[in-house]
């Protein structure tokens, strides 16, 4: 195997190794090392890869979203580090091109199923933490980290609209935002807004104006919506 065909990809991220069998095994799907037993396969680097991920990705919700509320944080996390997410953030770098895999594999579209590519990612992020370091692994993966919560922001924005629409399209439908609760001191409060549909809570929110608030309980009903589709 040719380390040097992945120069390509170090490009891509900004980042060369110093220890290039640590980038190799980070794109070593197990079914690759089931036939090619002199590799190992990105399993544990992935295991490694998901908590640096975690601990990064904590941090900086922790510093760019003061004063958000435990809960939310838990919540906005999970839609950043996601399978979906790190699949779309796999394909960005195009990492699926450089996976190492069998025949079998390949020819089943393993390239791009996101189980694969997230995974991969989450690989890939550990072998530079490994290589250079934790502030290395900011660097490589921040990028990604804030693009996704910035495009979250911005879904949000128009979020009431948008169930609104989805409402409508049942005759009698009713959308009602109730103030649940307000905390903090005057120059720092934060507002929660619980959301009904036809008396059914369908979302929370919580930010630091009752508006925005209601935004982040819309979004979270369309979620409900999309995923009880």
């Amino acid at each position: 195997m040719n380390t040097t065909d992945k120069t390509e990809l170090q490009n891509r991220i900004g980042y060369k190794f110093k220890d290039e069998s640590l980038l190799i095994r980070a794109l070593v799907h197990s079914s690759y090392s089931n036939e090619h037993k002199e590799f190992e396969c990105n399993e544990r680097l992935e295991f490694l890869g998901d908590s640096v991920l975690s601990i990064i990705t904590a941090e900086y919700l922790f510093s760019a979203l003061p004063g958000c509320r435990e809960g939310l944080l838990t919540r906005i996390r999970a839609a950043l580090v996601n399978e979906k997410a790190l699949a779309e953030y796999a394909a960005q770098i195009k990492l699926g091109d450089e996976l190492f895999l069998n025949s079998g594999e390949e020819a089943t579209g393993g390239r791009s199923r996101p189980s694969v590519t997230s995974d991969a990612f989450e690989a890939l992020l550990a072998a530079i933490y490994l290589d250079g370091g934790m502030e290395e692994a900011k660097r490589f993966v921040l990028p990604f980290i804030s693009e996704g919560l910035r495009k979250q922001e911005s879904r949000r924005e128009d979020a009431k609209s948008a169930l609104q629409e989805i409402v409508q399209r049942k005759k009698g439908s009713r959308i009602e935002y109730i103030l649940a609760g307000e905390h903090g001191p005057d120059h720092a409060k934060r507002f929660e807004v619980e959301l009904y549909i036809n008396g059914v809570m369908m979302g929370r929110g919580e930010a630091s104006s009752k508006k925005e608030a209601e935004q982040h309980a819309a979004a979270e009903a369309i979620k409900k919506y999309n995923d009880e589709k």
